[in-house]
């Protein structure tokens, strides 16, 4: 995969395996759409509930141990959710990566001007 785009080979792959268990992000109706992104998103809570028991984030506790290679494992499992949830919304790769561009715009714009008041307005464009 040297000089194939990574993200797009993510999404193809991840559209792949969405079929394979019976999911055609691109053939929902608005119904389905909206149950799929809730299934991701309830999916999505429950692997950073993972990724955060990976590491010891209980201060009072001290039989906690952490476990990075989990922490790994926990990352791309969101990842896959993240993603299907992307096409479930009808994005491609290339959508994702131009709002990345443009929501991280914004985020060094925040940055930049302190951020000191919240703008409802400054993240529509993404």
């Amino acid at each position: 995969m040297n000089r194939e785009d990574k993200l797009e080979a993510i999404f193809a792959l991840q559209e792949e395996l969405n079929r394979q268990i019976g999911i055609e992000t691109g053939s929902l109706d608005d119904e389905g759409r909206e149950r799929w992104l809730l299934n991701y998103a309830r999916a999505m809570s429950q692997e950073i509930a993972e990724l955060t028991d990976s590491v010891p984030w209980k201060w009072w506790a001290r039989y906690q141990k952490r476990d990075l290679q989990n922490a790994r494992v926990e990352l791309i499992d969101l990842f896959h959710f993240l993603v299907s949830a992307a096409q479930v919304l009808g994005m491609s790769a290339d959508d994702f990566f131009q709002a990345y561009r443009r929501k991280h715009q914004v985020n060094r714009e925040r940055i930049a001007g302190g951020y000191r008041q919240k703008d409802p307005d400054d993240s529509r464009h993404v």
